[in-house]
């Protein structure tokens, strides 16, 4: 005789709103779908560069209009959905009145920051995220910003990723694919690679698949001289086998490898150090591959997708 169906068979319904940032937010909905959840992805509007999505409502039109597009779909969500996970500081309708009507409606909410939308910023410009049930952000640098909330690394498909390691040459390859040539340092990394026997290849404004394929290419990778932490480049990188340089606060690298059981391998740098770095990777393609190697390992052990996964189906049972 079959049982009857429990409430509890029903699968976790989440929606991960309302950006795709980095491609964060659909990586995590791909992780929790292959752990049976019912995830999906609803964007304001789809993204050039990481245009994946399952609903983009293609906002357009002034203010009023924008805004009946997301009450609307709002109103469609409710019923459907057990936790709203919000990203980037934003939310499907003005927040004065999302997390009331989410409050009322007994339905669970995640305020996910994934770096640039916190840095610097006050207390205050950040208290709305504190109406959510939880807050996110995606390192032990960026949690100085948001002490209260818990830390999951970004996560992206390392066995998807065929390791590419960096060569024997002579005179290696140096890449360098800022979002923004000003936040991340570019003229700087410019600076330091002159006259260093390596060629420094400038990657921008390509399509995240073709931009991956030129990574492939690098021996050396510089990520960044002002953020003070890695992001999904680094990661993506670290995931080839690539050493990568960039400027980390050390007390975010302590507080890493405490928490986390590991040692951070990339190469620290400051504009005063960067060239000196780069120096020693340049002359060393033993240690080239030795830092490579230690990335991989290192990705696999914090930003596998699977692990992440993990720590936001835990996250989820505690709301």
């Amino acid at each position: 005789m079959r049982r009857a169906p429990h409430p509890s068979d029903k699968p976790l319904r989440v929606v991960h709103c309302p950006v795709n940032t980095a491609g964060v937010p659909w990586a995590n909905v791909q992780a929790l779908r292959r752990r049976g959840v019912d995830a999906r992805l609803v964007v304001f509007n789809r993204y050039k560069l990481h245009s994946e999505a399952d609903w983009s409502l293609e906002r357009r039109g002034g203010f009023a209009r924008k805004q009946l597009t997301q009450w609307s779909a709002l109103l469609k969500l409710l019923p459907r959905t057990d936790v709203f996970h919000f990203y980037f500081g934003l939310t499907l309708v003005p927040q004065s009145f999302q997390f009331p009507i989410l409050s009322a409606l007994r339905k669970k909410s995640v305020m996910h920051y994934l770096g640039s939308d916190i840095r610097g910023k006050t207390p205050a410009e950040l208290a709305s995220g504190k109406k959510a049930s939880a807050e996110v952000v995606g390192s032990y640098d960026a949690i100085r910003w948001v002490p209260e909330a818990e830390m999951i690394p970004p996560g992206i498909d390392v066995a998807a990723i065929e390791p590419s390691p960096p060569s024997d040459r002579s005179r290696p390859v140096i890449l360098h694919a800022p979002s923004s040539r000003r936040r991340k340092g570019t003229e700087q990394v410019i600076d330091a690679c002159k006259g260093l026997d390596a060629d420094l290849v400038l990657v921008e404004g390509l399509h995240h698949d073709e931009a991956f394929e030129r990574y492939r290419e690098a021996d050396i990778v510089v990520d960044q001289l002002n953020a003070g932490w890695y992001g999904l480049f680094a990661i993506e990188c670290m995931a080839l086998g690539k050493p990568v340089v960039t400027f980390l606060h050390h007390e975010a690298v302590a507080r890493t490898e405490k928490e986390l059981g590991t040692r951070v391998p990339i190469v620290s740098a400051t504009k005063e150090t960067l060239r000196a770095r780069l120096e020693a990777l340049v002359a060393s393609a033993a240690e080239r591959r030795r830092i490579g190697a230690e990335s991989r390992v290192y990705v696999e052990q914090v930003h596998d997708l699977e692990r992440v996964a993990d720590r936001l189906l835990a996250l989820y049972a505690r709301l």
